[in-house]
């Protein structure tokens, strides 16, 4: 069985960085992730916050990081974990995936998160037939039709943009009386002349083959109004993946999120958490702080 110095599960921007810095400390590391590296972090369409590149999409940098991580580190894509356990050995954690087992000193969970569904009528039934989650993978097929975004953050705001830069008659729609996003994302829509909703829940989505029109229920009257529509976007939060976290009895707050200190550890020895599966701001750069911090304290917990 291969053992290592640190095992980081989730190829995300948090996990690649750990990756570049833990093998730049001359440790022996290892990153699994069950999909491309990445995650979420491959269909941001555009980022202008990230230092140094004016404007950058998220598969563009990822694709960078990437190249940096496998120059200091094993990575293994398309290998899902199923199992961690806890042993009394110097490399006190069984890692098992469905292709192999590992063992390690430590191990950094970087296992983000996945979308949040609307939970409604149709929902699932139109999931690929106008129901979509990822602007960049799906918005192509959209160009000059009528499409809606669900949501109030910089995702969906970023999202519409990007949206209607291919085409799209975007349409936000906003279940409170303002947006929660960056004031220039807001100007931006603003500019652009994107329409929007506020005061306003997806009650329904409905259509024959494909999506054809959503019910809208107004917060303050509870009025329903059916808009039509080709397409709904939805942006509206995240859910944690913490299946492994639990494994290993690690301790999360009352909104499932992994409860860390300020060197990214957890409740359990030479067990650190980074990214969005953390408590804490939800972003791209942050995620990249914790990675180094979180390698950086494994090393020195071994030594």
């Amino acid at each position: 069985m291969e053992q290592y110095d640190i095992i980081i599960i989730g190829a995300g921007p948090g996990g690649l960085t750990a990756g570049i810095y833990a093998g730049r400390q001359g440790t022996k590391n290892l990153i699994i992730d069950r999909d491309l590296a990445g995650g979420l972090g491959r269909e941001v369409p555009a980022m202008e916050n990230y230092p140094g590149f004016d404007n950058i999409s998220g598969l563009e940098l990822i694709e960078k990081m990437k190249v940096q991580a496998i120059q200091n580190c094993e990575l293994h894509e398309m290998e899902e974990v199923t199992q961690v356990t806890k042993t009394d050995d110097e490399y006190q954690f069984t890692v098992k995936t469905d292709k192999d087992s590992y063992q390690s000193k430590t191990i950094i969970l970087a296992t983000g998160s996945s979308h949040q569904h609307l939970n409604v009528k149709g929902e699932d039934e139109f999931k690929g037939k106008g129901v979509s989650y990822c602007a960049t993978c799906d918005g192509f097929f959209f160009a000059g039709r009528d499409i809606i975004m669900v949501g109030g953050g910089n995702s969906a705001l970023q999202e519409a943009l990007y949206l209607k830069n291919l085409g799209a008659n975007v349409t936000i729609v906003h279940r409170r009386d303002e947006f929660r996003a960056q004031k220039h994302l807001q100007d931006m829509i603003k500019e652009a002349g994107i329409n929007t909703l506020l005061n306003k829940t997806v009650e329904e989505i409905k259509g024959d083959m494909l999506v054809e029109s959503v019910m809208l229920k107004d917060t303050k009257t509870g009025d329903l109004t059916e808009v039509a529509t080709n397409g709904i976007f939805v942006s509206i939060g995240y859910i944690p993946h913490t299946e492994l976290a639990k494994q290993l009895d690690v301790k999360l707050d009352e909104s499932g999120h992994i409860i860390i200190d300020k060197n990214q550890k957890t409740n359990v020895d030479y067990v650190y958490a980074i990214g969005d599966v953390c408590v804490g701001l939800k972003q791209w750069i942050v995620a990249c702080g914790e990675g180094a911090v979180a390698a950086t304290s494994a090393f020195t917990d071994i030594q």
